[in-house]
């Protein structure tokens, strides 16, 4: 038989393209388990990793690692829990799915009674002498012959891995016979070379079987060996009718498989040559028997087809033919009974129907539910796949409109802020600046009022240096916080109201900008408390070159009374013109100053020069010829007489008594007041724009803190809306790369689903037309 021609490769190519399908339907499935269970890690893990879908999609796990991503919740609702559950129950059947067609091979049980010739038509269809048989050569236990793709022929028993090696049939005879171990249900697994024999290189397994008239265990034998089988042989033999342990056999099959492919050789039929008048009497009996029990007893055909199921042959002589042709001898060679030609001919009937038979049947009992399972699991994952793309491709619609929000509100935010920032600005220097007019004004109207306040000022005086320096720090302190006091209690409420209507207005401003749960927080992020200016004035160092004058001095002296009539600046001028300065005096120590404590030139010459006149000129007078003196009081009292002289000297001496006496340390504190006052009036007024200018900058410290704040605030919503939009930018990527992954391992679904297709109607569907 040409191997090419052979029906049983349509079972060998089915198996091929069915494994190949099912390599592809596992690695599919694998494939979208992991996609599945990735995306669930990406919903419950803080760094999952992610599929690229620039490689090819069976190439996804192999590169996820690379892919770190964040945390995202939202994934994990796109794929259900039961859907990884599913399609992971799928990669498991369909591994043991692949396992099981790797093994699925083509079985025919050859079934009869003990010596009807079972293992005479095995080694017929194989073309050799495989399996013992003859006088002297029953077989005991069922043997299944099968293929090996190695040159040495060996036998393994059942329970054991041993493979015992076997040369020759008698080799195989005495191997059965001389293991103890057998037993009549037992099945030894003999594994012969296919290049030996054509027939096993197709997937094809024959198993032989002790007669079924030698033993009671044919149940066990059914649900152990034969449920699997696609074919049956029932090997009756020719010289007798079919007896009830045969067909009590064959019952037993059909009531455990469902219509079981029964084919019946009435063998050694070559006896009939010696009776050749009875041959079609005989012929046609047997047929009449055979079709009864197809028919109408195992119901497992109908009538037409029966009859093709039913030979009459003589495998001894096919097998001794067929050897001789092996052997280059011609096929009728030897003594042959009469009609050879017609059984051998009817043998090779029953080869090809047998083949046809059995490749169709495997294929479809083998194949046919497998494919179907098949179409069923790339249903439901198609159906998966899909409902994952439509969730995504919700959620990244959502997500994009999400974005769009964020945007805009980060544009609209940042807009704003430009606004506002110009707003406060100009508002803060508004505040500072009325700030600064309102603490100027009560400042001066305090310098002009300072009197009154070191009038109430008072503490142990005297004019000793030690008591002064004292009664000048006290002072000091004494009109620093009197000064302070006055200036808080006319200034602060103003600016605190003034400043606490700017900063409602900031903040009321930037309200809108900040989310609703910030919003409900403000008052707590950023309080507006009672502010308090600070006004430092500083007196003991404003004050500290004040240097006293309280020597006594009469008040009709000569200095005196040039300074009441003429003037400070003309008196100057007149001492200074009385007389020349015949020597230079040394600079005495500053009496009670009347100009700032800093050092002006101008003014410390003026007073330094109007010393110096005066006491050049006292000297002056004092060094001039007691002749001057004389003649002048000689004058006078030719004019006025002695008596108007003594009175008015009289006078004046009481004046100066009483003025003197009256200079008491009461009247040096009031003099020493006076001359602070006056002192401290000028010192005060210099840093009048020096305290409203520090004043309005607290109050543009404390303003710009708030203003600061909320722009943290702002600032910190931005991030937040900074982060959101690149959280969704990077959930629209994974989710584009969910839907664009799911359409992958939908289409190569779709892909697989056409090839289960294309295998059903090349392979199931043609097998069910020719049956």
């Amino acid at each position: 038989m040409a191997e090419t021609a052979s029906p049983l490769k349509h079972f060998v190519l089915a198996k091929k393209a069915i494994t190949a399908i099912f390599d592809q339907l596992l690695e599919f499935v694998t494939e979208g388990s992991h996609f599945i269970e990735d995306l669930k890690n990406q919903g419950k893990e803080k760094s999952s990793n992610f599929l690229k879908i620039t490689r090819p999609v069976n190439a996804l796990t192999k590169n996820q690692a690379a892919h770190p991503t964040y945390k995202n919740s939202e994934l994990d609702r796109i794929a259900t829990e039961d859907d990884l559950v599913e399609i992971q129950g799928y990669k498991n059947k369909l591994s043991v799915i692949g396992e099981v067609l790797s093994r699925r091979h083509m079985k025919v049980a050859f079934f009869g009674r003990t010596s009807s010739g079972k293992s005479s038509v095995i080694n017929a269809m194989l073309w050799d002498k495989v399996l013992p048989s003859g006088i002297g050569h029953t077989t005991n236990c069922l043997l299944s012959v099968e293929g090996t793709d190695g040159d040495r022929a060996y036998l393994m028993t059942e329970g054991s891995d041993e493979k015992k090696s076997v040369k020759t049939v008698n080799q195989l005879a005495h191997a059965l016979h001389m293991d103890r171990d057998l037993k009549t249900g037992s099945l030894v697994h003999v594994f012969w070379p296919k290049a030996k024999c054509a027939l096993l290189r197709d997937d094809l397994v024959l198993v032989d079987s002790p007669g079924t008239d030698v033993t009671t265990e044919l149940d066990s034998w059914i649900d152990k060996f034969c449920l699997d089988a696609d074919v049956f042989v029932l090997v009756a033999n020719s010289e007798s009718t079919l007896m009830n342990t045969e067909k009590q056999f064959f019952h037993k099959v059909n009531e455990r498989l469902s219509k079981p492919n029964v084919f019946i050789l009435n063998n050694r039929w070559d006896a009939s040559a010696s009776e050749p008048e009875y041959m079609e009497d005989v012929r046609r009996q047997h047929t009449e028997r055979c079709l009864h029990f197809l028919v109408e007893e195992l119901k497992v055909v109908d009538p037409s087809e029966a009859r093709n199921r039913i030979f009459f042959v003589s495998a001894k002589e096919v097998l001794n033919a067929r050897m001789h042709k092996a052997q280059g001898m011609p096929e009728g060679g030897g003594a042959l009974a009469e009609g050879f030609q017609a059984r051998l001919q009817e043998f090779q009937n029953f080869e090809q129907i047998f083949e046809e038979c059995i490749s169709q049947s495997a294929v479809k009992t083998k194949f046919e539910q497998h494919t179907i399972r098949a179409k069923q699991i790339l249903d439901t994952v198609q159906d998966i796949m899909d409902s994952i793309n439509v969730a995504a491709a919700e959620k990244r619609v959502y997500s994009l409109e999400e974005r769009e929000d964020q945007i805009d509100r980060l544009d609209f935010i940042r807009n704003q802020m430009n606004l506002l920032t110009l707003d406060v600005k100009k508002k803060i220097r508004e505040v500072t600046e009325e700030v600064a007019n309102k603490v100027s004004c009560a400042m001066t109207d305090e310098i002009c009022r300072l009197s009154v306040l070191v009038d109430e000022f008072c503490s142990e005086f005297h004019p000793t240096p030690s008591v002064l320096k004292v009664y000048k720090n006290e002072l000091n302190k004494h009109i620093e916080d009197g000064m302070g006091r006055n200036l808080a209690d006319r200034c602060t409420s103003e600016v605190n109201a003034s400043m606490l209507q700017s900063q409602q207005e900031i903040i009321e401003n930037l309200k809108p900008l900040l989310p609703a749960d910030v919003q409900s927080k403000l008052h707590t992020l950023i309080p507006c408390k009672k502010f308090d200016l600070s006004y430092d004035l500083n007196c003991h160092k404003l004050c500290s070159d004040f240097q006293e004058d309280i020597v006594f001095r009469f008040s009709l002296g000569w200095s005196s009374l040039v300074h009441r009539f003429l003037g400070p600046t003309n008196a100057q001028r007149m001492l200074l013109g009385l007389s020349e300065p015949v020597f230079q005096l040394p600079r005495s120590l500053a009496s009670t100053p009347t100009a700032p404590a800093n050092p002006s030139t101008s003014d410390n010459a003026s007073q330094e020069e109007l010393m110096v006149t005066l006491i050049t000129a006292l000297a002056s007078l004092t060094s001039r010829t007691s002749m001057g003196i004389i003649v002048v009081g000689g004058v006078i009292w030719k004019t006025v007489g002695w008596k108007v002289i003594s009175v008015s000297l009289s006078m004046y001496g009481a004046l100066y008594l009483y003025e003197r006496l009256a200079w008491t340390t009461r009247a040096k504190e009031r003099a020493f007041k006076q001359q602070f006052v006056n002192y401290a009036t000028e010192k005060l007024q210099m840093i009048v724009s020096f305290t409203s200018a520090n004043c309005s900058h607290q109050v543009q410290q404390e303003m710009a803190t708030t203003f600061a704040r909320l722009c943290q605030q702002v600032d910190i919503t931005q991030r937040h809306l900074e982060e959101e939009i690149a959280r969704f930018s990077k959930e629209i990527d994974q989710l584009e790369e969910i839907q664009n992954n799911s359409k992958l391992l939908r289409n190569k679904a779709v892909r697989l689903k056409n090839e289960l297709e294309n295998f059903t109607k090349q392979f199931l569907r043609s097998s069910n037309e020719e049956s």
